[in-house]
């Protein structure tokens, strides 16, 4: 029966590489279609925290970064009734709110550097535990079962004093959970002002990691099926004015779009496949 079930995934997992294989070269064409037609749509508010609050729930990579999250939390982390987690770099609480639904036993505890990110953060999860912190500056030693940092140790200098933090504030056999962007061919504008001091490859994320003193479990990059749009997308941008509001400014059509494809990819990652390359990488380590 083993045979059989492994058989059936490899034979679906074949399946839906051939049908992606004859699906994207069409996607590709039509997406350019769909953001010339919304041009027209009116820009967003420039008060960040404000807006990305809102546009978060509804923007398809933020649903697709948080379902990938939560999928690895259950299928590798498994965290019991009564764990620990700390979140830190939660922005406006997105992330936090997704963890609390999907794990609502769990003691949820959650930082952020900037107090505006934190006012949203706790109208969103009046449960959860908030605090202000610089992740340069923990003391916590040996007190959680899981540290989630998602698209925040790119913003730091010290990165890897963090990740030794981080190393400390986690309890023997605990888990350590990351989202980083990845490959620093990809950087651009975007990179510049949303103030990323890099853009990882895998092996540099992969030795920081165990320099710290974890060992890592799992490893994959996602936004992968995309990534040859994403970088037309990019180096566009390098010869461009960059305008961040483009970054949200998307019809529902194309937003529907783009997240039916994170769809797919998340299937694939739950059939086994890790991708090679991405947008982002996803990082799950422990402590021994």
């Amino acid at each position: 029966m083993a045979l059989l079930g492994n058989a059936s995934i490899c034979l679906c997992s074949q399946a839906l590489e051939v049908v992606f294989i004859l699906y994207l070269p069409v996607l590709w064409s039509v997406i350019p279609w769909f953001i010339e037609m919304e041009k027209s749509l009116g820009p967003f508010p420039s008060s960040a925290y404000a807006y990305l609050s809102l546009a978060e729930a509804r923007h398809w990579w933020f649903q697709s970064r948080n379902n990938i999250i939560i999928w690895t939390l259950k299928s590798r982390v498994r965290l019991s009734s009564g764990s620990s987690l700390l979140e830190v770099g939660c922005g406006s609480g997105f992330v936090t709110s997704g963890i609390s639904k999907a794990f609502p036993a769990v003691r949820l505890e959650a930082t952020e550097y900037f107090e505006e990110g934190l006012v949203f953060a706790r109208q969103r999860v009046p449960a959860c535990i908030f605090k202000r912190l610089d992740a340069t500056q923990m003391t916590e030693d040996g007190i959680y079962d899981c540290i989630g940092s998602f698209d925040v140790i790119e913003h730091i200098e010290a990165d890897e004093l963090v990740l030794s933090n981080f190393f400390r504030a986690i309890r023997r056999g605990g888990r350590l959970l990351l989202t980083v962007p990845q490959h620093p061919w990809l950087w651009s504008a975007a990179d510049e002002y949303a103030h990323h001091v890099r853009r990882y490859t895998r092996s540099d994320l992969c030795n920081k990691v165990s320099r710290a003193g974890f060992r890592v479990e799992y490893c994959t990059s996602f936004v992968s099926l995309l990534l040859p749009l994403m970088a037309l997308h990019r180096v566009s941008q390098r010869n461009n004015d960059y305008n961040p509001d483009d970054e949200f400014r998307i019809s529902p059509l194309l937003n529907s779009l783009l997240y039916l494809v994170m769809f797919v990819e998340r299937l694939l990652l739950k059939l086994g496949l890790r991708f090679p390359a991405g947008g982002s990488l996803l990082l799950l380590a422990h402590k021994p």
